[in-house]
């Protein structure tokens, strides 16, 4: 191989090598953040917890719209006192106040960020896309838990206070939506 040929071929391998990590670092860096909590992420379960200790925590619960989205967005109660490992309900009201359907996709973290690996969600309106009517208002609820294991962590022990924060963004409708609305024209007064 004369030295042209692999100098060459060694900055297509770094091009390559390069491409792949940029590929693959979202995805990477996502399942870091879910495993670790790292960055305020949560994690999920499918039911809830099997121990409930006498500690209490306090759950605050905060709510916020991207500039562009044209909802009201809020949480209905602002805190909640709940056991650690005991399951709380809480609910956030979404209002679409213009004249035209909006759908919504919530981003959400937990602060302060060590608590993310502690927080778990049962169920949640973030798991899915929103869609509201003109005037439609709803409230959507998050089932979750803060785990037991908090207690024994060498810094979550020091954690007493948890908030949890959505933000909205506007998103295309679905297809279904669209195409309603494509044969159903909005009237006016």
């Amino acid at each position: 191989m004369t030295p042209q040929n692999k100098t060459l071929t060694q900055t297509l391998a770094v091009v390559v090598v390069m491409g792949s990590l940029a590929w693959a670092s979202v995805p990477l860096y996502d399942w870091f953040c879910r495993v670790t909590g790292f960055g305020g992420v949560t994690n999920t379960a499918e039911i809830g917890s099997d121990t409930v200790l006498n500690e209490t925590i306090m759950i605050r619960f905060d709510a916020s719209v991207d500039s562009d989205m044209e909802w009201t967005f809020k949480p209905v109660a602002r805190t909640m006192e709940l056991k650690i490992g005991e399951t709380g309900l809480a609910f956030y009201e979404a209002y679409n106040p213009t004249d035209r359907p909006i759908a919504g996709s919530a981003s959400y973290n937990v602060t302060p960020y060590q608590a993310g690996g502690f927080f778990t969600k049962i169920d949640c309106f973030c798991f899915e896309e929103q869609f509201l009517m003109p005037g439609e208002r709803v409230q959507m609820p998050v089932t979750f838990y803060v785990d037991p294991e908090i207690v024994d962590d060498s810094e979550g022990k020091y954690i007493h206070t948890i908030t949890l924060s959505y933000t909205f963004y506007e998103i295309d409708l679905p297809e279904a939506q669209a195409a309603l609305q494509l044969d159903t024209p909005i009237q006016r007064n």
